[in-house]
């Protein structure tokens, strides 16, 4: 099928570089990257790709836990606001 139609976007450079980074370890240009994944919407009747946000990883989860204990443990030093926790770490200087 010959190739009459065209799309323009607008991408920060930024993204628009690594993007090309990204697609040229699989041999595709930014243009065919668009190409495959229009396609690949066709063929799943929707985005190709699920939009739920990522799941913490490992390290993130261990963190959150010590966070979590640290937040419980009444002998935990703590502070009222941030003036107060800024104060507190000048002095232990």
């Amino acid at each position: 099928m010959p190739k009459t139609a065209s799309i323009n976007i607008r991408l920060d450079s930024e993204v628009k570089k690594n993007a090309e980074n990204v697609y040229s370890r699989y041999g595709l240009s930014l243009a065919e990257a668009v190409t495959v994944f229009i396609h690949q919407s066709c063929n799943v009747g929707g985005l190709p790709f699920d939009l739920r946000p990522p799941r913490p990883n490992a390290e993130s989860l261990e963190v959150m836990a010590e966070a979590k204990r640290i937040s419980r443990d009444p002998s935990a030093k703590g502070h009222r606001d941030m003036k107060a926790l800024f104060e507190d770490l000048e002095s232990d200087e």
